[in-house]
Parts: structure tokens; sequence; C-alpha cells
């Protein structure tokens, strides 16, 4: 039961406080990771978005497709709600911009093991303990219980899919799920990837 389309959504909107920079516009592999994201989640969706806000208009590339927000101040879970709100006859391949080991193992893994049956798919992340909402598929039912949570005071998607009927994997590849917050983050893991920044980052 899979008939549901599948649709991507790179989490750009943050604002970034403790990069001190546009997490977006980082680049780790030749391009920003806007642009990466959207590559990597491009051969699995019908149609592949970028959750922004508006005043990020000027600095999305030509090529990607903009979403922006209509539930602010909300953090990942008011990007979630837009894409559902506004496509909601579809489900949600979300994946977060600040994911720079991310590769389409982790995503086919993901995708292969889906169950449309659930509210969520996602991986449980062995560092924190919890699952991981900002790498998972989210379907069409799920935004029902993102705003019954809001309505309970919780706007962090990891709650919905704790406290929800949702298909919980072991993440086959545990740095595709470590996000980068900080320039020393962001240095390590260039480091680690072994390339030098080549566009310019906002």
């Amino acid at each position: 039961m899979t008939s549901m389309p599948l649709y991507g959504l790179v989490l750009a909107g943050g604002k970034s406080v403790r990069m001190q920079q546009d997490k977006g516009s980082m680049d780790y592999h030749g391009e920003t990771q806007r642009e990466h994201v959207a590559k990597l989640l491009a051969p699995y969706c019908e149609k592949v978005f970028v959750s922004c806000r508006t005043e990020q208009a000027a600095i999305i590339e030509p090529g990607l497709v903009p979403l922006f927000d209509t539930f602010l101040d909300l953090g990942p879970a008011g990007g979630m709600l837009t894409a559902l709100r506004a496509f909601p006859n579809a489900a949600w391949l979300v994946a977060a911009c600040d994911l720079p080991y991310l590769t389409n193992a982790s995503i086919e893994h993901l995708i292969a093991r889906r169950n449309p049956l659930k509210v969520a798919t996602a991986f449980h992340n062995p560092a924190s303990g919890l699952p991981e909402p900002l790498l998972a598929i989210w379907e069409s039912k799920s935004v029902h219980r993102i705003f019954d949570l809001l309505a309970e005071g919780y706007d962090c998607p990891r709650k919905v899919l704790i406290n929800s009927d949702c298909e919980i994997l072991a993440a086959p590849f545990l740095a595709a799920l470590a996000n980068i917050n900080t320039p020393a983050e962001a240095i390590a893991a260039r480091k680690a990837l072994s390339v030098k920044p080549s566009v310019k980052e906002v």
C-alpha cells in the first residue's frame, strides 16, 4: 500500500544561530547543502521542495523549488506542516539540510522499509537514544498527529514519533544522522569528507 506519491522536503528554514551562517548554504560537497540534499532526494521523489523562510528567497539556488513557511516560529514542524497542508495527498521524505554524511544508501534503506500504514517511518538515533524525525518518511496522516501535539504544547517532531504509531528502524549508517550545528563541527566534517568549500557561503 504505497499508492500515495512520495515528495521530498529539504528542511532549510532554520536561523542557524549556532552556526552563525545559513546551514543550507554550507558547502561540503562542492555545492550548497540545499542543492546537495535536494539532489539526493530527487531520484526517489516525484517532486522535491526546499522548506524555507520568505526572507531566504534571494539565496535559493535556481532549479530548486522553495516552499515558504506558512506556519511560523515552529521550527522544523512549521516547514513540515506547510508541506503536509499544501499537498495533503502526498507522503513526505523529509531530510534536514545539515546532514553532510547523508548518502543514497540510507535513503534507500528507509524507503525500502517504509510502512505507509504507520504515521511515519524513521531511524532510531543511537546518539540520542530517540527516533530521528529529520530524516524520515512522514505519511499524510501525520499532519493530524502534529496538530494534536501542538495543541498539547509540543512543537518538536520527535515528540510526534515518540507518541504515535510509527515504524522505527535501526540505522544502517550512523554517520548519516549526524547533524552539523557549529563552525567547529563544520570544519571537522569537511576534514572527514576531505573537501574544501567551492561555493560562496551565505
